[in-house]
């Protein structure tokens, strides 16, 4: 009962701060590819505090395929950061959040093709009524500010993130037995490597405040965010972190409309219901009802 309510209030913790992400990430106010770098840089020194101070940093903690793999998850990651960063100013916090939610649903068309996992009667019937919710919100009709292509490309650019989230899950699930902090620092260390090149890719100084918002992002939604939630997994059953999980996109767009003052239209409404809905039941293993026809 203990371990359930300190991994309760853990897994809340960590979703509350996923859904401030991008709130942080739009205020920092600086280019897409050097908002990740950053961020995996100062996450990368907190977690490296973190591992050295487990005691995960001795060697034979990993082998070379197992490293290689993580760091193969690691470029994942950064893709799924990168096009969902860049999703926000295209397609609004809130659309980005919603569309991006539809990774549980990548993860099982990959568990299908790539280990021949069993597509159920349910998966399917959740899978359609998630690809409707995003067929809705492409239909609906942007804000005035917001330009039809470049709504489209957000959704688009949020797909993919989720199609690299769910790629960088399935290496995850490769790394069973391996510390999970340890395959984090691996993940954002091989970010901060990446990025190198297009850290400093604009000239002009970084204000005191983008600072603040860049180390935020890095030491507290990336380094003690992962540790709440590996925690949080850890501690609770499957279904209890499969419901806690969807904190995240309601705090998303709560603050999208208290931040930003971002409304959503009935369309959107609708399409976001129907993908979290969809999501929920993935997750949740809720079963598809059956519609039989009565018999007199």
């Amino acid at each position: 009962m203990k371990d359930n309510m300190r991994g309760t209030i853990e897994m809340t913790t960590a979703m509350v701060i996923s859904g401030t992400i991008g709130w942080l990430v739009v205020l920092s106010g600086r280019p897409v590819t050097e908002v990740v770098f950053w961020r995996c840089l100062f996450a990368t020194a907190t977690l490296l505090a973190v591992c050295a101070a487990m005691g995960l940093l001795r060697r034979g903690q990993i082998t070379h395929q197992q490293l290689l793999l993580a760091a193969l998850g690691g470029v994942a990651i950064v893709a799924n950061w990168l096009l969902l960063f860049a999703a926000y100013s295209r397609a609004s916090i809130s659309i980005a959040t919603a569309v991006y939610n539809t990774q549980p649903f990548m993860l099982v068309g990959l568990g299908a093709l790539l280990l021949r996992e069993e597509l159920t009667r349910s998966k399917v019937g959740w899978l359609v009524l998630s690809f409707g919710g995003v067929l809705l919100i492409v239909l609906a009709r942007p804000d005035a500010d917001m330009g039809g292509s470049n709504y489209l490309t957000g959704i688009l650019m949020s797909l993919g993130a989720a199609f690299c989230y769910a790629v960088a899950a399935m290496i995850t699930k490769k790394l069973k037995g391996i510390p999970p902090h340890l395959i984090a620092l691996i993940q954002v260390l091989v970010g901060t490597l990446l990025l190198l090149p297009f850290a400093f890719s604009s000239y002009d100084m970084i204000a005191p405040a983008s600072w603040a918002y860049l180390v935020t992002l890095g030491i507290v939604h990336t380094g003690i965010m992962y540790i709440l939630l590996y925690g949080a997994i850890q501690r609770l059953p499957t279904s209890l972190t499969g419901a806690l999980s969807f904190i995240y996109p309601v705090v998303a767009f709560l603050v999208d409309a208290l931040a930003f003052g971002h409304r959503l239209h009935p369309l959107q409404i609708l399409g976001i219901t129907a993908i979290l809905l969809a999501a929920a039941g993935m997750v949740l293993g809720w079963k598809w009802p059956k519609f039989t026809a009565q018999q007199h």
